[in-house]
């Protein structure tokens, strides 16, 4: 499932693609959705937010699409008319002079009216994008702190979108090694020092991950095994995805366990104290 960063880029794409321009055409696979392609066709997108892992395209008629790609949806911005050749279902079309926005395979996409937005299902519940909020490390400690989420592991609450919103499963490896958080940690076993580090991993790596396309690892460090060779796989992340692999910071090998039902990995000795390692 595409993270935050990956929504996030994705929404880039759309609103240069629409942005200000009129909708010529739109279409929706959905038929209790059809109803709307009168009403939005003619209108023109005034912007495109993220809430986490889903996607508001806003309208000047006082309307929003809501979309969440969930595990298979994937936005394309072709030139008009230009579908790409895929054996994805298309689910939502929207076409201007010059460009097409589509996407494909998702099956979770609504019409709101803008006043509607906040209280939908998923928006209302979620937490705080860091990607399209002024979000400070600070009140990402104050919110570890909250009763709700002081007591839960970390490998569970990093997944849970009503605490912050975007994170997932390469992410949470990633945060919890740059915070030196073993797996089995809770908010509440930690030092303030390790709660501010866990604060500004999940703003640092956010952003980095948005801005590199995915890469959470040090960027030097990044640099140097790039240019001796090694393959994208062999440096985008510190721990994620490296089982066996060394530590790139004390050259232990890197674990695998699963959490969530979901697989994690974490450095033993890095994060075997729980002391921050960045």
């Amino acid at each position: 499932m595409p993270e935050g960063p990956e929504i996030r880029r994705a929404a880039d794409g759309v609103e240069h693609a629409l942005k200000n321009k009129t909708v010529q055409d739109i279409y929706f696979a959905f038929p209790h959705l059809e109803d709307y392609e009168e009403l939005l066709k003619g209108s023109v997108v005034t912007r495109v937010d993220t809430k986490g892992k889903a996607m508001l395209i806003h309208f000047d008629n006082g309307y929003t699409i809501y979309s969440h790609n969930q595990l298979y949806g994937k936005w394309y911005i072709r030139n008009l008319y230009n579908y790409p050749k895929t054996n994805r279902q298309l689910r939502l079309a929207l076409h201007n002079e010059k460009k097409s926005a589509l996407l494909y395979s998702a099956s979770d996409i609504e019409v709101l009216r803008d006043e509607e937005v906040p209280e939908h299902p998923f928006v209302s519940k979620v937490g705080p994008d860091i990607l399209s909020e002024e979000v400070t490390a600070d009140e990402l400690l104050q919110r570890m702190k909250e009763k709700r989420f002081y007591n839960r592991k970390w490998s569970i609450l990093l997944l849970d979108q009503g605490f912050v919103a975007g994170i997932g499963n390469y992410l949470r490896s990633e945060i919890m090694f740059a915070a030196g958080i073993h797996p089995s940690f809770r908010p509440i076993d930690c030092t303030e020092d390790q709660l501010m580090k866990a604060s500004e991993a999940i703003i640092h790596l956010m952003k980095q991950s948005y801005k590199t396309g995915g890469i959470t690892n040090d960027l030097e460090l990044v640099k140097k095994l790039k240019a001796k060779g090694e393959k994208r796989s062999k440096y985008r992340h510190w721990v994620f995805n490296r089982e066996g692999a060394s530590c790139f910071v004390c050259g232990s090998e890197i674990e695998k366990t699963v959490a969530a039902s979901r697989r994690l990995y974490f450095c033993p000795v890095c994060q075997g104290q729980g002391d921050a390692v960045l």
